[in-house]
This record gives structure tokens, C-alpha cells and sequence, in this order.
């Protein structure tokens, strides 16, 4: 069987003490799942991410990761979120809020030398990683004078060089060219096929539909209205329309009624 990666119970989180942004979240993610988080822009998808990457805490109820209870205390300890983070890799929608290093090399040597991983290992790692995703040629480059396709290998190979278990991503595909989403989603197939844990939020139902096995689906409003298989939702139009992600317009051609379903980006 197993083994809990997140345990939501009677969760909830608000900004600054307003009102619930998300409440009363009851549900938990398994070790090895593919995960969608399904909802329009402003829905919640992103504080979710954040709870779950501890960058955000639960302001009412529980949240447990890997069977241990995430609070803001809790990740004061510096030993307990470094192991925390080895585990669990974050990349960001906007790859240039997660580069700052002057070149490509020094920004995935980064993350392991602030776990005190010896600089030989850290130096194996690095060129492991470029290797891995061919970025050879871009080790002395600025990050942020790469295309975007180019940043999201970079903020990608950044947290792979800990090797996580957990690969948690918010709108990967946002703003890249089609050849670099077609590359992204063939090598999060290829973590997915190793066993891991991946879970994304998106309104990209494409994207959705190849990597993901179950979904998580947010209302407008910000509530949790469908937990199950992610081809289910992805085939209720009804639902899909509720939550606004996708509109649909009927028109008369030729004197048969047509359909076009509008998927929101």
C-alpha cells in the first residue's frame, strides 16, 4: 500500500486573517500519484502548490507531508526543511522569480551546497543535470538571458539536482514556445514512469490529460468540487463549464447545429 506524500484535514488557509481563500480541504495525495489541480486563473490552484511546498501554512486544520505535520515552527527547524526540501521540488509559473545566480552553473550548484552536500558531489550533480536535459552549452550563460524555454530547463534542472521524490509545478507549459511544452511534458512523463510523485496545477487540459491520472478541481470561488480520475473530469463538459475552463458556442451551419467547445488559457 502506498504511503501518504500530503494529508489535508479540515484544511484551510487565509490571507492575512480575510476570509478563507481555500477551507475545508479533506483529502490526501499517495506516494507515486499523478495529480492535476484543475481550476481557472484565481481559483486557488497556485495557494494550494504553495501549501503543499510549505512557501504558505495552513490557518486553520492540518496539513501532514511524508506523515509529519507542516507549521510555520516546524520549518524553522533548519534540519527538518532541509530534509523537507530534499524531498520535495518546486518550480515556480514564472521561471525568472526562481533564477538569481549569475550563471547556469552556479544556480543548480546552489540548492545541494545549501543542504551541505560536499562540493564533489555537488560538481558530480551539476554536470549529471546538464548532461541530463542538455544544457552543456548554456553552464556559463546567464539564466536570465535565456529564451523561456531555455529558464524552465534551468528552474527544472535546479530542484532535480536533489533528486526529489515529489515534483510539484504551476502552469509548467505557461509561456513556452510548442516544441519546449512538447519536451517538458515527455520528460514529466519519464518522472512519472519512475515512480514519482507529480502534481501540477493548470487550466491547460492537454497538458492535464497526458500526465495526469487523478484530478483536483477548483471552483471560482475557491472550493474543492471533484476529486477522481482526471479523465472523468476532463470529459464533463457540465463541470468543465461550471469552474470556467472551457465556454461553449453553438452556431447553425448549412442547417445542422455545431458545437465548439473553447478551452480557456
Amino acid at each position: 500500500m502506498s504511503s501518504k506524500t500530503f494529508s489535508f484535514s479540515k484544511a484551510a488557509f487565509s490571507y492575512q486573517r480575510q476570509q478563507n481563500m481555500l477551507e475545508r480541504l479533506n483529502f490526501d495525495i499517495l506516494e507515486g500519484e499523478s495529480v492535476c489541480l484543475l481550476g481557472a486563473n484565481g481559483s486557488g490552484k497556485s495557494t494550494l502548490l504553495k501549501l503543499m511546498g510549505a512557501l504558505l501554512f495552513v490557518s486553520e486544520g492540518h496539513l501532514q507531508a511524508f506523515g509529519d505535520e507542516i507549521t510555520e515552527n516546524r520549518m524553522e527547524n533548519g534540519e527538518f526543511a532541509r530534509s523537507f526540501y530534499r524531498r520535495i521540488g518546486i518550480v515556480f509559473q514564472n521561471s525568472d522569480a526562481q533564477l538569481f545566480n549569475s550563471r547556469v552553473w552556479d544556480e543548480l550548484a546552489f540548492g545541494p551546497l545549501q543542504m551541505n552536500i560536499a562540493a564533489s558531489e555537488v560538481k558530480h550533480r551539476v554536470q549529471d543535470v546538464l548532461q541530463m536535459l542538455g544544457l552543456e552549452g548554456l553552464q556559463d550563460r546567464s539564466p536570465h538571458h535565456l529564451s523561456g524555454g531555455e529558464k524552465k530547463k534551468v528552474a527544472l534542472a535546479s530542484v532535480l539536482i536533489l533528486n526529489p521524490s515529489v515534483l510539484v509545478l504551476d502552469e509548467p507549459t505557461n509561456g513556452l514556445d510548442p516544441r519546449s511544452a512538447r519536451w517538458l511534458t515527455d520528460f514529466l512523463l519519464e518522472f512519472k514512469n519512475l515512480g514519482r510523485t507529480i502534481i501540477i496545477a493548470t487550466h491547460n487540459l492537454e497538458l492535464a490529460h497526458a500526465l495526469s491520472e487523478r484530478a483536483l478541481v477548483l471552483s471560482e470561488d475557491h472550493r474543492l468540487v471533484f476529486d477522481g480520475p482526471a479523465q472523468l473530469a476532463l470529459n464533463d463538459n457540465e463541470l468543465l463549464r461550471e469552474v470556467n475552463l472551457i465556454d461553449e458556442y453553438t452556431h447553425v451551419h448549412e442547417g445542422r447545429q455545431h458545437v465548439h467547445r473553447y478551452i480557456h488559457g
